[in-house]
């Protein structure tokens, strides 16, 4: 028994080291060549859009340090406040860590009733307890901003309109505020009314932008800053502005048509085990229960989930695109 698990010790320790190394560097390398391509794309390219927002990545990049340093200093507890507040919901972390546990002690009943042991049904409770909650927020976060990037560009350019009829800028964001519906007039509101109490317009925004974390915003946010220290035509700006995030989400919606069936079959490849060894043995535990007690299909079984997640994870890597 000891010879067996100092092999599996070093396999282990082996795998991880081969797993982590082709990580980082197949990560900075693939960072590198992006950022050699995107600058020769700038560098020949005639666009203004392009120029434009390249100019506000170089904005973003230089005031990232900033923000980046405020949500380190963070709690865990005011991290997952964030995380909850940029659900757009109302929820507590009270309600958060009642779900969790709550999810945790069904799955661990359901599992030790069916005859799991007892650290395995433990394992998987806390597990999914931790995990579920988790995946169901971010997926809230990530609807909520693909809701609100979708329907910014409609909202810049109805300050667009406002500012050529001559409103003020406060007065224009009050109107997004208030016409616009979704996340976008949800934030437009919060804005508003940090204004009215004191705060002003930049701090409120960057608030905003901080909360939201996308790029679209950042690009508003630091377009308003440049305008009001250099002065210019902002509704010019703001409308070239409207004209790049549009751009920009039809090569995102271009990339995920493409990208479509990939993934599907990435889906559907790295899930397919898990679900078939879960039905197996809901259908006849004793088939597969030699992997819950048996010492050489437990270390057997531990390294194929190694593989199969060193399989997922190079999937996902594989199918996911970024612009």
């Amino acid at each position: 028994m000891n010879s067996q698990l100092t092999i599996f010790l070093t396999l282990s320790g082996v795998l991880g080291f081969i797993v982590l190394a082709f990580l980082a560097f197949n990560d900075g390398a693939g960072k590198t060549v992006a950022k050699r391509i995107n600058a020769i794309r700038v560098r020949h390219s005639d666009s203004s859009d392009v120029k434009v927002e390249q100019q506000m990545r170089k904005a973003i990049a230089a005031r990232r340090p900033i923000n980046a340093s405020d949500i380190s200093q963070l709690s865990r507890s005011d991290k997952l406040r964030l995380r909850l507040t940029q659900t757009g919901k109302r929820w507590e972390i009270k309600n958060y860590l009642i779900a969790c546990a709550s999810i945790a002690a069904v799955f661990f009943m359901l599992l030790f009733l069916k005859g799991a042991p007892l650290l395995l049904a433990v394992f998987v409770g806390i597990s999914l307890g931790l995990a579920l909650p988790h995946m169901f927020v971010g997926h809230l976060i990530n609807k909520r901003i693909k809701n609100f990037t979708s329907s910014f560009p409609d909202a810049i350019e109805l300050l667009v309109r406002g500012l050529k009829s001559g409103l003020p800028v406060g007065e224009t964001l009050g109107v997004v505020g208030r016409e616009v519906d979704g996340p976008v007039g949800e934030e437009f509101k919060m804005v508003t009314e940090k204004i009215k109490i004191g705060k002003t317009m930049e701090d409120a925004l960057q608030e905003s932008a901080d909360r939201l974390d996308t790029p679209e915003f950042q690009f508003f946010v630091i377009t308003l800053a440049i305008q009001r220290e250099t002065g210019g035509n902002l509704a010019e700006t703001l409308a070239n502005l409207a004209n790049v995030l549009r751009s920009r989400a039809q090569m995102k919606l271009k990339i995920r048509a493409m990208s479509s069936e990939s993934k599907a079959s990435a889906y559907i490849v790295g899930s397919l085990p898990f679900l078939v060894f879960a039905m197996v043995w809901y259908v006849n535990p004793d088939y597969l229960g030699g992997f819950f007690y048996e010492e050489r299909l437990i270390i057997a079984g531990i390294i194929g989930l190694v593989w199969m997640g060193i399989g997922v994870a190079i999937m996902a890597k594989m199918v996911s695109f970024e612009i």
